[in-house]
């Protein structure tokens, strides 16, 4: 036993203390920054082999600081679309300037000057690129998510209903076709070509505006006539433009029937494009008839398939044929010009989307989360970001809310997990612990003068 040692373990003691009062002062100054995660302080006795049953030479106290990664930090809301958080185990990918990669919770990412996503410690944000469907075109390769290259976008027609009223009251035509012989099965692609000649006189006709891939607008014209089959009416699908789409000597590009029930509803459609003949079209899972339209435009824009609904089998809901005059009752169609990119944002499932002044909106990247087998062994870097280490093990990307990673939540941050209410008794705590262990050392040297005394 030795009053030596009793100063040396006072002395750990007041290193032990100040390593936690230096965790304790980092948390409380972190308090409000977005994705921090506090450090605690883990005591250890130092035991000294000295010690025996008669006697017992003190050891002292170790500190080290332990990181509590793994704990969730409170989500707090925001206005702006790129502000997204992590409910549950994960991180976000990141790179600094120089292209090194870590891992942070911090997702407070905003449009840099270069069109880059980065947070406010100014790490560049990592996703997989999809394609324009949304699926990850290569799951194995990560960039830096850019969203300037996507200045415009034009989205193509690929839906059209249609819907209105055919007078019932309407004879066939005799001339210069005799409509009256003319059944749904033997109208022919000459008789809508011939039905799509600007001279003939249609029993109801109404033009449509559509886009194509480039955003550029086409004109697509619907003509009817009675057929003398009873309830029922020729179509033919033609563009009355000068020029931009393949088909027939006077553009039909597609074509068939219409027949109603006795009440009006409408029963069958015949539809095809000019490759065809007609067939009957069978309802779809919500009812509809629907015809697929193929169209060839001869501007460079790709090949359109423009979905053409014409009403609910047995239903009025579009196509109707009652005593009553013609009328458009419904007319409606996706597609839009060319448009501007106005803004940016991250939905639930990663998708960083852009959307552009004309109300079209593009899935341009999938944002990963990074998981770990043990997060809290992470190295803390500048900026609420970690770096990866042998003890935290290797990351494994995963798509949020999937094989373990956690929920990715927009318009969303997560704040920092440090409680000061926590913190405040912690530093009580320490204070006084230091006190203590000063008041050893102070006690341990009055001993030691008091044995210096008895030698006078």
């Amino acid at each position: 036993m030795s009053l030596y040692a009793s100063l040396l373990a006072g002395v750990s003691g007041l290193k032990a203390q100040t390593l936690s009062m230096s965790t304790v002062s980092d948390n409380i100054a972190n308090v409000s920054t977005i994705g921090y995660k506090k450090t605690t302080s883990v005591f250890s006795t130092l035991v000294s082999g000295a010690s025996q049953d008669i006697s017992f030479a003190p050891g002292g106290v170790a500190a080290a600081p332990r990181q509590l990664v793994s704990q969730q930090g409170v989500l707090q809301a925001t206005q702006r679309a790129t502000d997204v958080a992590l409910v549950g185990s994960g991180f976000f990918v990141v790179k600094d300037p120089q292209g090194e990669q870590f891992y942070t919770r911090a997702g407070s990412f905003n449009e840099n000057s270069r069109g880059q996503l980065a947070n406010a410690a100014g790490y560049l944000l990592q996703g997989w690129k999809v394609d324009q469907a949304g699926a990850i075109i290569d799951s194995s390769k990560i960039e830096t998510v850019a969203v300037s290259a996507e200045s415009g976008v034009a989205a193509d027609t690929k839906n059209l209903k249609l819907g209105g009223n055919l007078d019932a009251r309407t004879g066939a035509q005799t001339s210069p076709i005799d409509f009256s012989a003319i059944t749904p099965a033997t109208f022919t692609l000459a008789n809508a070509d011939s039905v799509a000649a600007s001279t003939f006189s249609k029993d109801f006709s109404r033009t449509l505006k559509v886009f194509d891939t480039q955003g550029n607008s086409h004109n697509i014209s619907i003509d009817l006539m009675k057929l003398g089959t009873a309830n029922a009416w020729a179509f033919a699908l033609s563009s009355p433009d000068a020029n931009g789409i393949t088909g027939t000597t006077n553009k039909v590009v597609g074509y068939g029937t219409l027949t109603f029930n006795g009440n009006g509803s409408l029963d069958q459609l015949r539809f095809s494009g000019t490759a065809a003949v007609p067939a009957a079209v069978t309802a779809n899972a919500e009812g509809q008839l629907v015809g697929v339209l193929p169209v060839d435009w001869t501007n460079g824009a790709d090949n359109s398939s423009i979905n053409i609904d014409f009403g609910g089998e047995d239903s009025s809901s579009g196509f109707a044929q009652f005593a009553a005059d013609f009328n458009v009752q419904s007319l409606s169609r996706d597609g839009a010009e060319v448009g501007l990119r106005t803004g940016v944002s991250i939905d639930n499932e990663g998708f960083v989307i852009a959307a552009f002044s004309n109300g079209a909106t593009q899935k341009l990247w999938k944002i990963p989360v990074a998981t770990f087998s043990n997060p809290n062994e992470l190295q803390a870097r500048n900026g609420s970001a970690y770096g990866q280490t042998t003890a935290s093990g290797e990351f494994t990307l995963r798509e949020a809310n999937k094989g373990g990673a956690g929920r990715i939540e927009p318009l969303s941050l997560e704040g920092s997990n440090v409680d000061l209410s926590e913190e405040f008794t912690q530093m009580i705590t320490t204070q006084r612990a230091y006190s203590a262990s000063a008041r050893i050392i102070t006690t341990a040297d009055e001993m030691l003068d008091e044995l210096l005394r008895v030698k006078r």
